[in-house]
């Protein structure tokens, strides 16, 4: 359906009266479409292939782990990229950037993918070995050490991002409890917990929000090096790279803002959401992916240096396995699609100000970061013997059959799904966000042109 309303984009900046965004935004989240519940409908689907393809590596047994690499690497994606964005939020926010206000909302719903990847992520454990007997982050603790903490940390990290999500919204929960009618209405004033905006209930939201934000941003840190030190390194008999866990994490920054930009084209281009988010979010964003693109690099380039000049006999085989022999393509893909091609194309200012350059780019690193974790998982999961002092011989190259196709399409499209689902409960652009904004900006003329005034929140 279509919708119309007073709200309109002058020279970058939103417009319209405050009741205006209220309403447009309400009605954009109650009334979806056509297009939007066929897009459900399919991703749904697709999802149910995954999980068709997770029964049929569940009958051929846990005792080969090489196909599981695949169905690891699907869900270190979902950590990376998706659990990644709400950092966009946390960090915009506390930057009190006046650009980040339509997009913080979008990027904190990436939230509930959390809770559908801790699901994901439990099949894992039935695959993971002991610590007996090998090298482990855990060295001083037995057993099953990696699968009890790794468990809580993920649980933890999913249900500190829902945390966020509530907090952050709460404002716009309790608009959509008044505006609403149905069901929806019915759990979001359950939500709503007697929201009435007070100066001390937005005094507490603001503090609740740094507060959780932070804990959100050490978690996930955290949960990085553990996942990437369990299911990766501790798998590989001879792997020791102080830096790798650090990278690994990186790469949540950097393709966080990639899938907050692919969103944001997506909402403008097909979500009808042209009228919130203008050049100025897309050149903005465009500038903080150049520089986590560089970073990226840098660190994966200080990674190498380690293995190429050690040369021990473990370092070589480390640089057969991840980079020149097993999986030279997936590694050739990771950094052509996370470094060159974003490099070429925002390096001009003239892309970076635009909509499709910066969508590109982002796109291009999503791709890489999926290439990058199937290469580092996969020939994890491939190693044998992993109670081993070193490797005597490299694993063969895993390819990926029916079974591990449908699982990482299944696995991307469930969370998508999700992710979709939860704009029909919360608006995917912060209705308080806007409306505050609409107070601290206005256009003025001077001389022969116009011009942008923005005032200090506090």
């Amino acid at each position: 359906m279509t919708i119309t309303s007073n709200v309109h984009m002058e020279r970058g900046v939103l417009q319209g009266r405050p009741e205006d965004v209220t309403r447009d935004l309400i009605q954009r989240t109650e009334h979806g479409g056509r297009k939007f519940w066929t897009s459900v409908t399919i991703l749904g689907l697709l999802f149910l292939l995954g999980i068709i393809g997770f029964m049929l590596m569940l009958s051929n047994g846990t005792s080969d782990r090489s196909p599981w690499g695949y169905y690891a690497a699907m869900v270190a994606f979902l950590l990376t990229t998706m659990q990644g964005a709400p950092l966009v939020s946390i960090a915009l926010r506390a930057l009190r950037g006046h650009w980040r206000r339509p997009l913080v909302r979008a990027a904190e719903l990436f939230a509930v993918v959390g809770i559908l990847n801790l699901l994901l992520y439990i099949p894992l454990l039935w695959v993971l070995p002991v610590t007996e007997g090998r090298r482990s982050l855990w060295f001083n603790w037995g057993g099953h050490s990696p699968h009890i903490f790794d468990t809580v940390t993920i649980a933890t990290l999913a249900f500190t991002g829902i945390a966020l999500l509530w907090v952050a919204a709460l404002p716009d929960i309790a608009t959509g409890s008044m505006h609403m009618t149905g069901k929806r209405a019915k759990v979001l004033r359950a939500l709503a917990i007697h929201w009435e905006g007070t100066s001390r209930q937005w005094k507490v939201q603001r503090a609740a929000q740094g507060a959780i934000g932070a804990m959100y941003f050490m978690l996930l840190m955290f949960t990085h090096l553990m996942f990437a030190s369990d299911f990766a390194m501790s798998l590989v008999p001879g792997w020791k790279d102080a830096l790798f866990p650090g990278w690994h994490a990186l790469g949540a920054i950097q393709s966080g803002l990639a899938v907050v930009t692919v969103t944001m084209f997506i909402l403008r281009t097909w979500g009808g959401y042209k009228e919130y988010l203008g050049i100025n979010q897309f050149w903005s964003i465009s500038k903080l992916l150049l520089a986590f693109s560089l970073l990226w690099i840098y660190f994966w380039f200080f990674t190498f240096l380690t293995f190429w000049y050690g040369r021990t006999g473990d370092e070589q085989n480390m640089l057969r396995l991840l980079f020149f022999e097993q999986y030279r393509v997936p590694f050739l893909l990771a950094v052509m699609l996370n470094f060159v091609v974003p490099f070429a194309l925002l390096l001009w200012n003239g892309v970076r100000k635009s909509i499709l350059g910066p969508s590109l780019a982002a796109f291009s690193i999503l791709v890489g970061t999926l290439f990058d974790r199937i290469r580092i998982y996969v020939a994890s999961f491939s190693v044998e013997d992993v109670f081993a002092h070193s490797m005597e011989s490299l694993p063969s190259t895993v390819t990926p059959g029916i079974a591990e196709i449908l699982v990482i399409i299944g696995g991307l499209s469930g969370a998508i799904c999700l992710y979709m689902l939860a704009t029909r409960l919360f608006s995917v652009i912060s209705i308080s966000d806007s409306k505050e904004g609409l107070m601290y900006v206005m256009i003025q003329p001077f001389l022969k042109g116009k011009y942008m005034l923005i005032g200090k929140p506090d």
